[in-house]
């Protein structure tokens, strides 16, 4: 047997981890924790001409956690425009007299991604000024411009309480998220009250005083107790003064009632009317629109934080755009698809069934990722897609990473994380000034505990020092 042939074998029976010809402190993380292609794909092309530099594995398909969140967000910014909003009507059967709205009001959702507390408050102002001051009728919601399926919120982990956990709805204010704010008092009892303000929420609080600091929280549990009703368990350190507790409260038509009654009133207005779904059919023109920031600003908070509901809302927004309303899932996903398959992609073995990346059967490649990547930098967009990207040791998901080096700020990103994935896909500007398109994703059994991060900081270390 030929040497050549003997060293080819060795080879072939080496660990994956040992046979990847990776850059030394690369390999280094790599072998300290046996990972190799069949876990990692990485794929760094440099941005000028498309060359690749490195690569591992990028034909394997792989789940990319909230990098998921890059196609979206990049296909809504061409399809929707960078100044396409999204508006909210309110309408009344009749018209106000002496202050007087003697009916329902109704507000008509088109799916605002970013309908928080400060611009629904806003919304609640446009009302007063068209001269309402008492509304005699109800609440009535018409949530008609999405057509979904019943969606289970805890069904991805059982955390169905969870921010991120929430679903879409063309009517949703405050991403239906309340900001339960904890007190430790001098006399040991814990205070809680919350933002927005709900009036009709009953909280039960059982926190218990403990000693230490913020960090001293024994066991606190949170959970829904009724319809309107939540429970506080566990201890809560008397000297800690400021926690925050995000969490869903009730579903979103009752806290869009709530919101709106507790808001109304900070606006001086009378209003004691319950709520209910409904389709408006009615001639008459809104009484008042409310329109959302544009989609060029809404990208940041959703990639540079995670949002996960946002770029849901957004994915709906192309399939209301692309095949009409109502807005479906499917829809929405098949237009994406379509799009970068337009634009060149390699589409095939695509699936994207969660927009945000919370999904078990997301699967993309490295070079998919790449090749969304580089059609975005060709894109007119090109400069509000990547501002809209966590900048490392600066903001978003990358403010920690990097923080102290000379690679602080030098990188335009997307993180993403599940249980057992780990993953990384942007922009990186080398020492030498040369732009570097990089993907790496990582899948395998506890990566998200840290493994993951250690072979994504070291490829990126790598990139930078070109």
């Amino acid at each position: 047997m030929s040497r050549s042939l003997i060293l080819l074998l060795v080879l072939l029976m080496l660990p994956s981890w040992l046979a990847a010809a990776m850059p030394e402190s690369v390999q280094q993380v790599l072998n300290r924790h046996q990972l190799g292609a069949g876990q990692v794909s990485v794929l760094v092309q440099r941005a000028s001409d498309g060359e690749t530099v490195l690569e591992l594995a990028p034909d394997r398909p792989r789940n990319p956690a909230s990098v998921t969140k890059l196609p979206v967000t990049f296909a809504a910014l061409e399809i929707l425009g960078p100044t396409h909003t999204w508006r909210t009507d309110v309408f009344a059967e009749d018209e106000p007299r002496d202050g007087v709205l003697d009916g329902n009001i109704w507000l008509r959702g088109t799916g605002d991604p970013y309908l928080v507390t400060e611009e629904f408050w806003k919304l609640l102002g446009g009302i007063r000024r068209a001269g309402v001051e008492r509304i005699t009728g109800d609440l009535i919601l018409d949530t008609s411009h999405f057509a979904l399926e019943p969606e289970d919120p805890g069904a991805f982990d059982d955390r169905p309480d969870r921010a991120y956990n929430q679903t879409p709805h063309a009517l949703l204010v405050n991403f239906n998220v309340v900001r339960f704010q904890i007190d430790g008092q001098a006399n040991g009892q814990a205070r809680v009250s919350t933002d927005p303000p709900l009036p009709e929420l009953r909280i039960n609080n059982r926190l218990r005083p403990a000693s230490g600091g913020c960090g001293a929280h024994q066991g606190m549990s949170y959970r829904r107790s009724g319809d309107l009703e939540v429970s506080l368990d566990g201890q809560h350190p008397g000297g800690c003064r400021g926690f925050d507790l995000l969490r869903v409260a009730m579903e979103p038509e009752d806290f869009t009632h709530q919101v709106f009654s507790g808001l109304w009133r900070q606006w001086g207005g009378e209003f004691r009317g319950g709520w209910r779904r409904d389709i408006w059919s009615g001639s008459q023109r809104p009484l008042y629109t409310h329109r959302s920031p544009p989609l060029a600003e809404l990208i940041r908070p959703a990639n540079k934080f995670s949002n996960n509901v946002m770029t849901r809302h957004f994915k709906l927004a192309v399939a209301a755009k692309v095949h009409g309303e109502p807005a479906t899932v499917d829809g929405g996903n098949q237009a994406i698809i379509d799009f970068f398959a337009d634009k060149g992609v390699s589409t095939e073995g695509m699936v994207m069934d969660n927009a945000a990346g919370l999904s078990r059967n997301n699967r993309f490649t490295a070079r998919q990722v790449a090749q969304i990547l580089r059609v975005a930098q060709s894109s007119p967009f090109s400069a509000e897609f990547r501002s809209s990207l966590a900048l490392s040791g600066l903001d978003g998901t990358m403010r920690r990473r990097f923080s102290d080096g000379p690679e602080r700020g030098r990188m335009h990103l997307k993180t993403g994380s599940l249980n057992h994935v780990s993953a990384v896909a942007g922009y990186v500007r080398s020492r030498s000034d040369e732009d570097y398109t990089v993907v790496v994703l990582v899948n395998g059994e506890n990566v998200h505990w840290g493994p993951g991060r250690a072979v994504q900081d070291a490829v990126l270390a790598w990139v930078y020092r070109q």
